[in-house]
């Protein structure tokens, strides 16, 4: 098994939303300054949001981004699998994500309870996706069937992040 994956599998993301693959383009992903590791701890607070991705390829290249969690609404009982936060289509490789056109616009993760994985898969596209419609719910999408029906088959690159609620600030009102 390749070391790139290792994490993937220990975090079940390969299992859970896609099947074993074989990384062959590379992805990096930094929310502001931070750079995201597979497994790192993102607070929610710091992925309002979007992240800025670097994604290697040729500009003829073309490249699909979905974010999922995977947990939602609780990882002990993921009823609402998987939730998607983002979809991206027809990335040019080493461009910007702005070149593409984004399908589903981004929503930060908004952990209600438990530790929750937030999984951003590149797939590389046979053709131009273009503008589709976006899913009837954020609720219940599933990354495979996605890719199947576009035709994208395996991910190219992944990473993920844990995110958590984070404790509410306590405002103290001062007594006048």
């Amino acid at each position: 098994m390749a070391a790139s994956v290792d994490p993937l599998v220990v975090g079940r993301v390969i299992g859970d939303v896609v099947d074993m693959f074989v990384p062959t383009a590379t992805m990096s992903v930094y929310f502001n300054s931070k750079h995201v590791t597979n497994g790192c701890d993102i607070k929610p607070s710091m992925a309002v949001n979007p992240p800025r991705l670097l994604i290697s390829g040729h500009p003829c290249d073309l490249y699909t981004l979905v974010m999922t969690d995977p947990d939602a609404p609780s990882p002990s009982e993921p009823h609402m699998r998987e939730w998607v936060h983002w979809i991206v289509v027809d990335i040019p490789g080493g461009a910007n994500l702005s070149q593409g056109k984004e399908i589903v616009p981004y929503s930060g993760p908004r952990p209600p309870i438990g530790i929750h994985r937030y999984i951003l898969l590149l797939f590389k596209q046979k053709s131009p996706i273009g503008m589709i419609d976006q899913p009837a719910s954020r609720a219940n999408f599933n990354t495979r069937l996605f890719a199947r029906h576009f035709n994208l088959d395996l991910p190219v690159a992944a990473t993920y992040f844990n995110s958590q609620k984070e404790p509410a600030t306590k405002k103290y009102a001062l007594a006048a």
